[in-house]
């Protein structure tokens, strides 16, 4: 009865906690939303979390939302690439009628 390999990696470490602080650059009232300009970020490297402001509804019914918060160092470049892609999202024609003619020219 040969004993089981141990693994040489030992256990994994735990994240280092930020001392930088963090800024907002992204608020909206849907979770959608937000994951996707969270999505957008991290394609381009840049670190973020999204913290909800969801308050007590017995309180105050129908206020909340959610922000994304970056690195104060990477705020510039957040701030800019969702500024970006909301302008590209905004003169993109709407996806239907361009989506539907794939054929190609007539013959």
């Amino acid at each position: 009865m040969d004993p089981k390999p141990q693994s040489q990696a030992g256990p994994t470490p735990s994240p280092q906690p930020v001392d930088e602080p963090l800024v907002d650059v992204f608020g909206s009232k849907e979770d959608s939303e937000a994951l996707v300009v969270q999505g957008l970020l991290d394609s381009a490297g840049i670190e973020s979390v999204i913290v909800s402001l969801d308050a007590p509804q017995e309180v105050l019914p129908g206020v909340g939302g959610v922000v994304i918060r970056v690195a104060a160092e990477s705020a510039e470049q957040a701030r800019q690439l969702i500024e970006e892609y909301r302008t590209a999202a905004e003169q993109a024609p709407d996806g239907d009628e361009a989506e539907d003619d794939v054929s190609g020219p007539a013959a």
